[in-house]
C-alpha cells in the first residue's frame, strides 16, 4: 500500500508531504481547486509521460516521491530482479521522479537510477486508475471479455490457447509465404544457384575466415613484409647479427664459469637466450618464405577474398549471418524439387495445429460459460443494490465464425435498467450514470481477484446522488477492505465514509495562486464544515447537522 507521498513544485502546489493508511481515502475540494495535482503525482510515479510545463512557475524542478509497503513483495521483487534493480527491503518500495527545467529527467527506484519504462512496468503492479472515462470502456467487448476472464480465473487457460493459436497462424503464414514466394522462375533459380556456389566455395567458420583475411593482408603488402622479414633475419642471424655476437659473449661466459663456478647460472641463461634467438630467426625465415606467393596462388586468394567481401556485404556483417543465408538459399533450392510435397506437408501441420487450437478454445469457452452464469447472478445482485431494483443483467457468450486471438467466442453484457424493458446490450441502452453504477458493481464483484493493491477512482460517482450516492460510497468502502482505495469525489455521502479525508484548497490571497492539500480526518469540525460545503452551505445549520449525521452513520 501507499505509505507516504511527497510532492514538490508540481503545477500550483509548492510542497506537501502526506501519510496514508490502509482502507478508504477520499479527496474533496471545490471544482478547480487542484485535486488533479494529487492524481497527477501518482500518475508520474506510475510512469505516465510528462513535459516540463507541469513544473511550478519560477521553480527549477518538480519532484514526486513515495514509499510503498507490501506484506508480500515476491511479485514486486521478481520484477525488480528482471529489471536489474535493487529488491524491496522489508517490503518497502521507494520511488522518486525528478523533472528539472534545464536538465534531463531523473528516476530512482530503491535508490538506483532507472528508466521510464521500468517505472511503467512497476506501476502496473501497484496502482490502477479508474477515471471518468472508465465506465465508457464497459461498452467495448474487449473490456467485457477481460472482466469475464478475470472473474472466471481464465488467465492461464487463455494464455495456453493463445500459444496454440499462434502456432496455427504461424503455420498458415509459412504456407502462404512458401506458396507465394518460393516458386522461382528459371533465371531466379540460376541466380540463387550461382550465389550458393559462391558461398559453398568458402569455408564459413570464424577460424577459416580469419586466416583468409590474414593471408589476403599479407598478399596485399607482401613486398613490404618480405623486406621487413629479410632485415629482421639479417639482424638476428646475419654475419654481424645478434646470434653471431652472442656466440662470442657465450664463450667468454664459459671461461668465466671455469674460473668462478658461482657464475655458472649466467652462462646457462646466455645459452638459453642464444637458443631462443636461433628459434626466432628460424620463424622469421619461415614467415618470409610464406610471403612468396606464386601468381596462381595469389590469384586464387584474391578471388576468395573478393567473394567473401561480396557475400558479407550482401548477407550480413559476420560469418554466422552469411552461413544462415547459405542455408536459406539451400532450402529454397531444395523446395523447388518438391514444392507440392512441401505444401502438402504444411497443410497437414496446419490441420493439426487448427485441431489443437480448437480444443484449447473449447476448454476456454467451457470455463467462460461457467463464469458467465456466476457473474450474471452475482453482478445482478450487486447492481440491484445501486438503485436498479427491477433491473436485469446477463452475460452471454457470442460464438465466432472462426478462431480469433481471444478464442472461439466473444461476450456481450445484457442489461435492462427498468421493469418492462427488454434486455439489450449495454451500448444500446445505458446512460452515463447507469454505466458508472454497473461498472462500480462489477468492480466490487471483481475486487478480490484484482492483485493491484492501490485503486484510484476519479469521480466515478459522477451522475449519481441521493441515497444511491451513499451506496456508491459503501461499495468503494467495501472494495477498500482488500485494497487501498483513493477516491476523488464531489458527493458528501461518499466523502463521509472515508477513513482518510484529504482536502484540496486553492489559496489566491497573494499575488500567485497556491494549491494546498491537507488531511482533515483528525479534525472533526473542519471535516463537518467541508461536508456541509459539499451539501450546499457550510454555514447552514441544516447542512452542518446533515454532515454530522453522515459522519456518525
Amino acid at each position: 500500500m501507499l505509505q507516504t507521498l511527497r510532492i514538490r513544485n508540481l503545477a500550483l502546489l509548492e510542497e506537501v508531504a502526506l501519510e496514508f493508511e490502509a482502507g478508504f481515502a477520499v479527496v474533496t475540494g471545490e471544482t478547480g481547486a487542484g485535486k488533479s495535482i494529487l492524481l497527477g503525482a501518482l500518475g508520474l510515479l506510475a510512469g505516465e509521460r510528462a513535459d516540463k510545463t507541469i513544473i511550478r512557475q519560477g521553480a527549477a524542478s518538480c519532484e514526486v516521491e513515495a514509499a510503498l509497503y507490501f506484506t508480500d513483495a515476491r511479485r514486486m521483487d521478481s520484477l525488480l530482479a528482471e529489471l536489474e534493480l535493487p529488491p524491496c527491503e522489508d517490503g518497502l518500495l521507494l520511488l522518486k521522479r525528478s523533472l528539472p527545467r534545464e536538465k534531463a529527467p531523473r528516476i530512482t527506484i530503491n535508490g538506483s537510477l532507472a528508466t521510464l519504462a521500468s517505472l511503467q512496468r512497476l506501476g502496473e503492479l501497484w496502482i490502477d486508475f479508474h477515471g471518468p472515462s472508465e465506465p465508457r470502456r464497459l461498452l467495448k467487448e474487449s473490456c467485457q471479455l477481460e472482466l469475464l476472464d478475470l472473474f472466471a480465473r481464465a488467465g492461464d487457460t487463455l494464455a495456453a490457447y493463445q500459444a496454440d493459436y499462434r502456432v496455427w497462424r504461424e503455420s498458415i503464414a509459412e504456407r502462404n509465404r512458401l506458396a507465394n514466394e518460393t516458386h522461382l522462375a528459371p533465371d531466379q533459380l540460376a541466380f540463387i544457384e550461382a550465389q550458393l556456389a559462391k558461398l559453398d566455395a568458402l569455408e564459413l567458420t570464424d577460424e577459416a575466415i580469419e586466416a583468409l583475411e590474414r593471408d589476403h593482408l599479407r598478399l596485399s603488402r607482401a613486398q613490404e613484409l618480405s623486406e621487413l622479414c629479410a632485415s629482421l633475419e639479417s639482424g638476428l642471424a646475419g654475419d654481424d647479427g645478434l646470434t653471431s655476437r652472442l656466440g662470442g659473449v657465450l664463450r667468454e661466459a664459459r671461461q668465466l664459469e671455469l674460473l668462478d663456478p658461482a657464475s655458472r647460472s649466467l652462462a646457462e641463461r646466455l645459452q638459453t637466450a642464444s637458443i631462443e634467438l636461433d628459434d626466432i630467426a628460424q620463424e622469421v625465415r619461415t614467415l618470409g618464405g610464406q610471403l612468396n606467393f606464386d601468381p596462381e596462388q595469389a590469384e586464387h586468394l584474391a578471388s576468395r577474398m573478393s567473394t567473401w567481401l561480396e557475400v558479407k556485404r550482401r548477407h550480413g556483417g559476420d560469418v554466422r549471418a552469411v552461413a544462415e543465408a547459405r542455408e536459406t538459399l539451400r532450402r529454397r533450392i531444395e523446395v523447388q524439387g518438391d514444392l507440392e510435397g512441401a505444401l502438402a506437408r504444411l497443410d497437414g501441420t496446419i490441420a493439426a495445429a487448427r485441431k489443437t487450437a480448437a480444443a484449447s478454445a473449447r476448454s476456454l469457452r467451457t470455463l467462460r460459460e461457467k463464469g458467465a452464469r456466476e457473474l450474471a447472478k452475482i453482478g445482478a445482485k450487486s447492481i440491484a443494490q445501486l438503485g436498479f431494483k427491477k433491473a436485469e443483467f446477463d452475460v452471454r457468450l457470442v460464438p465466432l465464425a472462426e478462431l480469433g486471438p481471444q478464442g472461439d467466442c466473444g461476450v456481450e453484457f445484457i442489461f435492462s435498467p427498468n421493469v418492462g424493458e427488454p434486455p439489450l446490450p449495454l451500448s444500446r441502452i445505458a446512460s452515463s450514470g447507469e454505466l458508472a453504477r454497473v461498472m462500480l458493481a462489477l468492480k466490487t464483484v471483481l475486487a478480490d481477484l484484482d492483485g493491484v493493491p492501490v485503486l484510484v477512482f476519479d469521480e466515478v460517482d459522477a451522475n449519481v446522488g441521493g441515497e444511491i450516492g451513499r451506496i456508491v460510497g459503501e461499495k468503494m468502502a467495501e472494495i477498500a477492505r482488500g485494497h487501498q482505495v483513493l477516491c476523488v469525489t464531489h458527493l458528501p455521502q461518499v466523502a463521509g465514509l472515508g477513513d482518510t479525508h484529504l482536502l484540496v484548497e486553492k489559496d489566491q490571497s497573494g499575488d500567485r495562486a497556491i494549491v494546498k492539500i491537507k488531511p482533515i480526518h483528525g479534525q472533526r469540525k473542519v471535516r463537518v464544515s467541508e461536508l456541509a460545503r459539499m451539501l450546499g452551505d457550510r454555514t447552514a445549520k441544516s447542512a452542518l447537522q446533515h454532515a454530522e449525521e453522515l459522519l456518525k452513520a
